[in-house]
């Protein structure tokens, strides 16, 4: 069975959009499969959703308003995704290893929320006063309380900074990703689940003995 075949539907708790909305956020979708953000425009936007530009401007600032939102529901969609997903895995590390794998997996599977959340957002101040922003919060508190429990059950070293690890959690996701994204190669989640979580474990396991 494949690895598609095996997901559950998610429960979305979005609210409905109205058709032309919908048809702005599909079409930037669209047009970062094959191009930047800043080299595209408005007009480029609104032929391709079919639309005039004056209804773009009516449901967004500017392009990166729109592609913050783009951002918003892929988020508010993983955040669901992730938390079912977690369910009925005991285990803290276990756990860490499930997120791990949904996380790459998700950026393997969408290119384009990969490349909006690692090369298109971080560098401007807007996002980090947006809904998307928050909602990536909301997700590091989640690998946060994971990390509590692992601490507080034993099987994290309780030497160990939480918000430290988590950051090494998110960057090394990142970095193993980045190269498959750039150069449009493949993203295997299996392959790079298990190398990540090979040097992190041993790092953090309290059942890991020490190197010297």
């Amino acid at each position: 069975m494949s690895q598609k075949a095996q997901e559950l539907p998610v429960k979305s708790n979005l609210r409905p959009f109205p058709p032309g909305r919908t048809k702005i956020v599909e079409a930037l979708k669209q047009l970062l499969e094959n191009k930047e953000l800043q080299s595209i425009t408005i007009s480029e936007i609104a032929k391709t959703a079919g639309v005039t530009e004056p209804l773009i401007y009516k449901y967004f600032k500017d392009k990166r308003d729109l592609l913050n939102q783009v951002l918003e529901s892929y988020l508010e969609h993983y955040i669901s995704r992730i938390e079912i997903d977690l369910k009925g895995i005991k285990g803290a590390l276990n756990k860490l290893r499930k997120l791990i794998w949904t996380h790459i997996y998700h950026y393997a599977t969408n290119r384009i929320f990969a490349k909006i959340i690692l090369l298109e957002v971080k560098g401007f101040p807007i996002y980090f006063d947006s809904k998307s922003y928050q909602l990536s919060r909301q997700y590091g508190n989640i690998i946060l309380g994971i990390i509590e429990e692992g601490i507080g059950s034993g099987e994290i070293r309780e030497d160990i900074s939480p918000s430290s690890l988590k950051q090494l959690i998110l960057g090394g996701i990142e970095r193993v990703v980045l190269p498959g994204l750039i150069f449009n190669r493949d993203i295997s989640p299996d392959i790079l689940t298990e190398n990540l979580c090979d040097l992190l474990f041993y790092g953090i396991s309290k059942n890991t003995p020490a190197p010297y």
